[in-house]
């Protein structure tokens, strides 16, 4: 992917007739939420988004980029280890864990754990892996 990669996914908010809102993920139908209020429901939603997304990575499912311009909905992010584990992954994109390793000159399991959504690697690792996929790590907060 050229340019700067955004993780935050798109998720549409219904009201419901008994009050509250129930949360879709356009990208993710796997993944869904509600809540009373539209921050709760929110709140509900990156917990539900982040639960979807790790349990993909873990089982080394298919996960599509967060679509862009979604007319109408908000957009969420999941928890930063996720986050990371999922830059990696849509980085690394047809390039196999061991051609990472190598260019980490690292094992196949310490490369692997760069894409495991419970483990925190260091911002020296993660900037090493962006260089050897060619990109450059870019940190923010929202």
């Amino acid at each position: 992917m050229i340019g700067s990669m955004n993780i935050s996914s798109p998720v549409t908010l219904e009201p419901q007739a008994g009050g509250g809102f129930f949360a879709r993920f356009p990208d993710l139908l796997d993944a869904f939420s509600e809540g009373d209020t539209e921050e709760e429901t929110l709140f509900n939603a990156a917990e539900a988004l982040t639960g979807i997304l790790a349990l993909k990575l873990e089982d080394d499912d298919a996960i599509p980029l967060p679509s862009a311009g979604v007319a109408g909905a908000h957009y969420i992010a999941p928890e930063a280890k996720v986050q990371a584990a999922l830059l990696v992954r849509f980085t690394r994109g047809e390039r196999s864990l061991a051609e990472l390793a190598r260019a980490l000159k690292t094992s196949w399991p310490s490369a692997k754990r760069l894409e495991d959504p419970t483990h925190w690697p260091s911002l020296k690792t993660l900037d090493k892996a962006a260089t050897a996929m060619g990109k450059k790590l870019v940190l923010g907060f929202e």
